[in-house]
């Protein structure tokens, strides 16, 4: 028996004896409709939860800033983005539309990068602007942060007559749920309130994972920075393993966004019989998989599905590399994970160093497990480097791990990390 597990934009065979192995997947399939991935979006914005329609919010607007995802994200955004501009201009025929895209912390989002994620019409014609969280004269201050910290977003999102966004919603590892309040903070936020977001106290907090909204600082705050910045309205969908639309959501950027997370959560749930010796995970492929800090978040799946010590397999591509200088040289220049992590937890929020909070959980993993990353041959001495072994494919790696663990060590395979939410074993 084999198992394809995701690897960049195909996959890797992994070739083993799984009789005894426990496989972890999404039921999101189980969502699929009768209807088109078009029909679903429009569905949604026909009948919008607890909201006007939107060419009924855009009606009397000059100007109405749309918050897109950046090319990390999956979002379909050729099904979604048509429909929000064409009710926009239904709304309002002269409406001046900017097509914001939320970077987050992230690199800025390349011309065919964009290209390939909203279609080269809309990425000719629409008026696009990439966000730039380090640059605070593009940024202006609305608030301040149930924890304390300055509410700065996009002077774009901050003046425009109209704020809305589109996005997805999958697990996630620390604000629980992507998507909704996401698309401003981080999306669209200056780093001084990512960084304050993002703090070390709560990254430490047990409601700063996969699944969890209620009693989230993360999500607190960032639920206070939608509000701020008036989100009006989003579009979210739930896309299935093939990243196609399985279910959609518009209206109330909170109560929309709470329906789809309630839902996604029926679907996404898996559960252990035993924990794993050896757990194996991957980031889904690409485009969540070109680099080492968002594989991060597939990571943290095995790790909720292992046993004390076990040993944790990531497998992702890592294409475009490590993903963030500071958290290459954050794991490259410690003594330890150990050393490391005790300098994180006494770092105040006011002194949170950029990409920390990536380095914060990929060494709450490394204190606990061995970890194997495989990835493309390239990355070697950049995983090695973050003092992470490396393998050149999943067998391999599996054969390293029984090395480690013993022939009999049970195996738990969990082909898509980013899609679950792993509840402790029975």
């Amino acid at each position: 028996m084999s198992i394809m597990i995701p690897f960049g934009k195909s996959g890797m065979p992994l070739h083993a004896d799984l009789s005894d192995a426990e496989i972890l997947e999404s039921h999101v399939e189980e969502l699929k409709a009768a209807d088109t991935e078009d029909g679903l979006v429009l569905a949604a914005m026909a009948d919008p939860i607890d909201s006007p329609r939107l060419r009924e919010l855009a009606a009397g607007k000059k100007t109405c800033t749309v918050i897109i995802s950046d090319h990390t994200r999956p979002v379909p955004s050729r099904h979604i983005l048509p429909f929000m501009l064409a009710e926009l201009r239904e709304g309002s025929p002269d409406i001046d539309i900017t097509l914001l895209v939320a970077t987050g912390f992230h690199r800025p989002t390349g011309k065919e990068e964009l290209a390939a994620k909203l279609g080269r019409d809309i990425a000719e014609h629409e008026k696009i602007v990439i966000h730039d969280s380090r640059d605070a004269s593009g940024n202006v201050q609305i608030g301040v942060l149930p924890s304390g910290a300055a509410c700065v977003i996009d002077k774009i999102a901050a003046q425009t007559d109209l704020l809305v966004a589109e996005g997805f919603i999958e697990p996630h590892f620390f604000a629980g749920f992507s998507g909704g309040r996401k698309s401003v903070l981080p999306g669209v936020c200056d780093q001084v309130t990512v960084l304050g977001n993002h703090c070390s106290e709560f990254i430490a907090s047990p409601y700063a994972r996969t699944g969890v909204l209620d009693g989230n600082p993360l999500h607190r705050d960032m639920l206070a920075a939608a509000k701020m910045a008036h989100l009006a309205y989003i579009v979210n969908v739930i896309i299935d393993e093939d990243k196609r639309v399985a279910a959609a959501f518009a209206g109330d950027a909170v109560t929309a966004h709470r329906r789809g997370c309630d839902l996604l959560l029926k679907y996404c749930q898996v559960q252990p019989e035993k924990r794993g010796d050896i757990v194996i995970s991957s980031n889904g492929g690409y485009p969540l998989d070109q680099n080492i800090y968002q594989s991060v978040k597939g990571l943290t799946a095995a790790e909720a599905a292992a046993a004390p010590g076990a040993v944790l397999i990531m497998v992702s591509s890592c294409s475009d590399g490590h993903g963030g200088e500071s958290f290459y040289h954050a794991l490259r220049d410690c003594v330890s994970p150990q050393n490391l992590t005790e300098q994180i937890l006494a770092t105040p929020q006011d002194r949170t160093r950029p990409d920390q909070w990536e380095f914060q959980i990929l060494c709450r993993v490394l204190c606990k497990h061995p970890v194997i990353f495989v990835t493309e041959p390239a990355q070697r001495k950049t995983i090695e480097d973050m003092k992470i072994a490396w393998a050149p494919d999943v067998d391999t790696a599996l054969k390293e791990a029984r090395g480690i663990k013993g022939a009999d060590a049970h195996l738990v395979v969990i082909p898509n990390g980013i899609s679950v939410m792993v509840r402790e074993s029975a």
